[in-house]
């Protein structure tokens, strides 16, 4: 096991992408340690330090010039190309690839799998709690830090309209309906609200999680 940072260095993970997956891997964690039920939380929390490992190649580096500070355009394109070239064009199987090489648990696994928009009408019909705070957790964090469910969903919307994503297709209203029901059911079991995360919230969180081994 080796200490996630160590792993995004390893992976020369970009720094707002790297951001994101602490914001959601605490909003995670909160979660877990509020729960009125036994979960997972180890492999939640690594599933999400892990979920978007391969999403360089699917960046559009446009959109968030200031994100690529201080190695600049060059680098983060050189990164995107060595990539594209190990792992293929589809980010999704790329992170699947890098969870395999890292080695993590067959129980992460399958939390890291079930994570996505596209995830969430599957999510909310099945019985695992653990692949639903998955996949709330990053519905719950945009790149700037963590948003109300539906400002993340329409936040979501207009930066991928026009872009092949499940959050602009056609069962966009059914997967939105899907994520609000997933909330109902993890905060009926919580001694939390959703109000209650915040970016204050989760600082001290995601603090700790940098020593977190995966």
């Amino acid at each position: 096991m080796r200490k996630i940072t160590d792993i995004y260095k390893e992976y020369k993970i970009i720094p707002n992408l790297e951001e994101h997956m602490l914001r959601v891997a605490s909003v995670a964690s909160l979660i877990c340690d509020n729960f009125n039920e036994q979960v997972l939380k180890n492999e939640i929390i690594s599933a999400c330090l892990l979920h978007d490992m391969g999403n360089i190649i699917k960046f559009n580096f446009e959109y968030f010039p200031e994100f690529l500070e201080p190695n600049g355009l060059e680098y983060w394109q050189q990164v995107k190309k060595e990539y594209i070239d190990k792992y293929g064009s589809d980010e999704h199987i790329a992170t699947e690839m890098i969870a395999r090489e890292i080695g993590i648990s067959k129980q992460t696994f399958i939390c890291l799998r079930n994570i996505g928009f596209s995830n969430a009408t599957k999510n909310e019909s099945g019985d695992l709690f653990d692949s639903k705070i998955c996949n709330y957790s990053d519905m719950r964090v945009g790149p700037y830090g963590v948003l109300p469910m539906e400002e993340r969903i329409l936040e979501g919307r207009k930066r991928y309209l026009g872009r092949k994503h499940s959050i602009a297709s056609d069962n966009f209203e059914a997967l939105s309906q899907s994520l609000r029901n997933i909330e109902k059911q993890i905060f009926a079991k919580s001694n939390i609200k959703p109000e209650d995360i915040n970016d204050n919230y989760i600082k001290s969180e995601i603090e700790k999680l940098k020593d977190f081994q995966v």
